[in-house]
């Protein structure tokens, strides 16, 4: 009995109980010849590959080689990317020869260079951008760029004033594009300026036009604003240039100032008409929905706008007042006295025009009395002349455009949906009094004048319903249930489809590659781990009940082990991994323990006299 325990307590034994490997702990549980021992022996093949693994997975120090080994790998990253060249833009958007005269340059220059995606720039590194423009500005690269007026500062001896006068119209077409590339939706811009030439007759001069094209981001567009922007700049940088002269296009061919419309307003007057109108109907609509529902009311209001400026004058004077409370303006007195030398005597007739007499002496009177015919009286004359101030009032008028001179409003109502006692609905047409209040209300919304000459028509009729072709299929034919069906049944379908791979291809693949843990304590799982039908090594056949001497008797440690067969038990070796099978070795080794602990007690014994 010693023997067959030492036969079964071996170094093999002690190293697999120790060092936790599978392979020997198998050699010392296992020892029967025959197919346990080939058994065992495919065990082993298997513990040997994954050895390595093994001693790496139980080695404490493995996380932290592998910890320092990644640190090291990011570190070396880290510092790789950051010596890696920041590449800017250089130029953009250049032409095909300018982009090839300046690449050849650079390769020349031995200077780094990447194009992007599209080829549409070319990226230098960060820190020789300004070195590099300089360069390429030395050599004239590049060639297609807009040139200001730095064109001016090149001008030959003895050029001629067409010429002259081209390159001036040349230098203010480059620096316009040069201010309107500056505006930040604008990738690039041409300005192209048709100045006429100038002369001395009044009624021949003409006015310059400009027509201006941008390029604008992707995905970026120009407002009004900005577009009313450009354009004023633009006109206001040549001389004699109206505004409505110029003309804004995008690189899409789209129109994007303003045109006059063919009814004399341009765009915005007309937008300001349509607006006006609009608001007028969304008042109108926003009255009567409660009255009559929603759909129930429409409105469509037509509006005559006077855009025309008008600037008037005018002086008024008023009526004469009270003279004794009127302000006196000017007043003129002017007074005169007239001595006669004598009066006019004799009969009135033809005698009167007879020849004078010859003169007599004149008798002269005596002193206090008067001769006959004696002198007429002296005669005065006084004039005066008094100005009042007027009562004068000056009015000046300046009415801006944009006032409104006619509405006209066309109102058209459903009729009304009236319920009787039975529940039964009808359309009823609106009395004359609701008809009348509904008129008065419109009126009142769209701001009625009649002095303005405006128009009201409210019309109360039927509305056409267009009946629904689906609305009367029951719900299990409506479009909506049948899409909804489809997708539901395309949902299930993957489901079931998930469903069955998994149960016939991923759950059994599962199963081979981890396979159930026998429970402890079983003697028939613990004596098929032993890897064979035989036992322990030296103790007969598995039929046999095996005895080991404890020093008091024979006592039974196992029962009979089942037969397995061999096809399953390599197939079962085969897929077991590393821990499954020491855990089955150390199950095996508790069941012993539990069943007699005197051997373990022989164990312990004689691995202390091997060590002695």
């Amino acid at each position: 009995m010693d023997s067959q325990a030492n036969s079964l307590i071996n170094p093999d034994a002690r190293m697999g109980l120790a060092s936790a490997q599978p392979g020997a702990a198998a050699g010392a549980l296992t020892g029967a010849a025959g197919a346990g021992a080939g058994a065992a022996e495919l065990g082993g093949g298997f513990a040997q590959r994954f050895s390595s693994l093994s001693q790496m997975r139980t080695n404490p120090r493995a996380p932290l080689i592998i910890a320092v080994a990644v640190l090291i790998a990011v570190v070396a990253a880290l510092v790789l990317w950051t010596r890696s060249p920041d590449y800017h833009v250089l130029y953009s958007s250049l032409s095909d020869q300018d982009g090839g005269a300046i690449t050849a340059a650079l390769q020349q220059a031995n200077v780094p260079y990447k194009l992007s995606e599209n080829g549409s720039a070319i990226l230098v590194p960060a820190d020789q951008v300004a070195d590099v423009r300089l360069r390429l500005a030395s050599q004239g690269l590049p060639k297609s760029g807009s040139v200001g007026m730095e064109l001016m500062d090149r001008e030959k001896f003895g050029i001629s004033q067409f010429a002259e006068q081209v390159n001036y119209q040349r230098a203010l077409e480059g620096e316009l594009e040069r201010t309107i590339e500056s505006v930040s939706v604008v990738r690039k811009a041409r300005v192209h300026l048709a100045i006429p030439k100038p002369t001395v007759f009044v009624r021949d001069r003409e006015a310059p036009s400009a027509s201006v094209l941008v390029n604008l981001y992707p995905g970026r567009t120009l407002d009004e604003g900005q577009v009313s922007a450009i354009t004023h700049m633009v006109a206001s940088s040549v001389p004699q240039l109206p505004f409505k002269n110029v003309t804004v296009v995008d690189q899409d061919g789209n129109m994007l100032t303003q045109p006059s419309t063919g009814s004399g307003l341009d765009a915005t007057q007309l937008k300001y008409v349509q607006q006006v109108e609009r608001n007028t109907q969304r008042r109108i609509d926003a009255i009567l929905a409660p009255l009559f529902g929603a759909g129930n009311a429409h409105s469509q209001v037509s509006a005559d706008i006077d855009f025309s400026q008008l600037e008037q004058t005018a002086e008024t004077y008023g009526p004469n007042g009270n003279p004794q409370q009127a302000a006196i303006r000017s007043q003129q007195t002017s007074s005169a006295t007239e001595m006669n030398q004598g009066g006019a005597s004799g009969v009135p007739g033809a005698l009167s025009n007879t020849p004078p007499q010859p003169a007599s002496a004149p008798v002269v009177a005596a002193s206090g009395a008067s001769a006959s015919g004696s002198v007429t009286p002296v005669s005065e004359r006084k004039d005066a002349t008094t100005n009042y101030e007027l009562d004068k009032h000056i009015s000046h008028v300046e009415q801006s455009m944009g006032g409104i001179k006619r509405l006209s409003a066309a109102v058209v109502i459903n009729y009304k949906r009236v319920v009787d006692a039975k529940g039964h609905a009808t359309m009823q047409p609106l009395t004359a009094d609701e008809y009348a209040k509904v008129t008065q209300l419109v009126k009142e919304a769209m701001g009625y004048d009649e002095k303005r000459g405006d128009s009201v028509n409210v019309v109360n009729s039927t509305f056409s319903v267009e009946e629904d072709p689906l609305a009367n299929l029951p719900w299990w034919r409506q479009p909506a249930m049948i899409a909804l069906a489809i997708q539901a049944a395309k949902w299930i379908g993957i489901g079931i489809v998930a469903l069955v791979i998994y149960l016939m291809m991923v759950k059994p693949a599962l199963r081979r590659a981890f396979p159930p843990l026998p429970a402890p304590g079983s003697e028939g799982e613990a004596a098929a781990a032993g890897a064979g039908a035989g036992g322990i090594d030296g103790l007969g056949s598995p039929d046999e009940p095996v005895l080991i001497d404890g020093g008091s008797g024979p006592t039974p440690v196992g029962g009979t082990a089942g037969k397995l067969d061999e096809g399953m038990e390599i197939n079962l070796l085969a897929f077991e991994n590393e821990k499954q099978k020491f855990e089955r070795n150390l199950d095996y080794a508790r069941t012993i323990a539990r069943k007699d602990p005197k051997i373990v007690a022989t164990v312990v014994k004689n691995w202390v006299s091997d060590e002695r």
